[in-house]
């Protein structure tokens, strides 16, 4: 569910937070990778594929290099999407958006890039959509916010913030590219609304 930029709920980062966190993960991934040349980002539909084309803008501005930049979309891979042979589908579905790695997988640092990491489900069908396109050598992760209550055990490699939460809230990351504001919520909501 997508909330209109005038969402109401706690801002927990404004604008300039994240400007300063997104700087900060790409300065961490300069860092941690020796061969910007082998690296790639790629973006998980919607809202990681605007934070991966910022940081790569930003990783460029700093190193000199552009990494290579793609998008992965994990409709398919999601355990939560139900598709039945001819039959209508159980529950409401998401909207199935274009994959594009234009570049070979192999050898290389693959770092996924979402905004919320949640149950971690949603990492480890973006892992599973990855590994059909080829095999590359690493696979790293970039969280803009890392809200706890994992099922699955991943654990990001760059995280923007840690912003512990109960299950009764949701975090709603808002970026100019998609919602026209920058910032992100903490909004009182249902579990069932919350995402991987």
């Amino acid at each position: 569910m997508q909330l209109p930029a005038q969402a109401t709920g706690k801002v927990v980062v404004d604008a300039d937070a994240l400007a300063r966190t997104l700087s900060r993960i790409a300065h961490e991934i300069i860092e941690r990778n020796d061969d910007l040349g082998d690296v790639a980002l790629v973006g998980i539909h919607t809202r990681g594929v605007p934070i991966a084309q910022r940081l790569r803008r930003l990783i460029e501005e700093r190193a000199g290099f552009a990494p290579d930049l793609g998008a992965v979309d994990i409709t398919f891979y999601r355990d939560d999407v139900q598709v039945r042979g001819g039959e209508a589908p159980l529950h409401a579905q998401p909207v199935v958006r274009s994959t594009a790695l234009d570049f070979p997988l192999e050898g290389r640092t693959c770092i996924l890039v979402d905004d919320v990491l949640y149950t971690g489900r949603t990492i480890r069908a973006a892992v599973e959509a990855l590994f059909d396109y080829g095999r590359p050598a690493r696979v790293q992760l970039a969280v803009l916010v890392d809200r706890g209550h994992r099922e699955l055990p991943i654990r990001p490699d760059y995280v923007g913030k840690n912003l512990p939460t109960s299950r009764e809230e949701r975090v709603q990351v808002q970026l100019l590219e998609v919602d026209e504001v920058d910032r992100v919520l903490l909004i009182p909501s249902s579990e069932e609304e919350s995402h991987g």
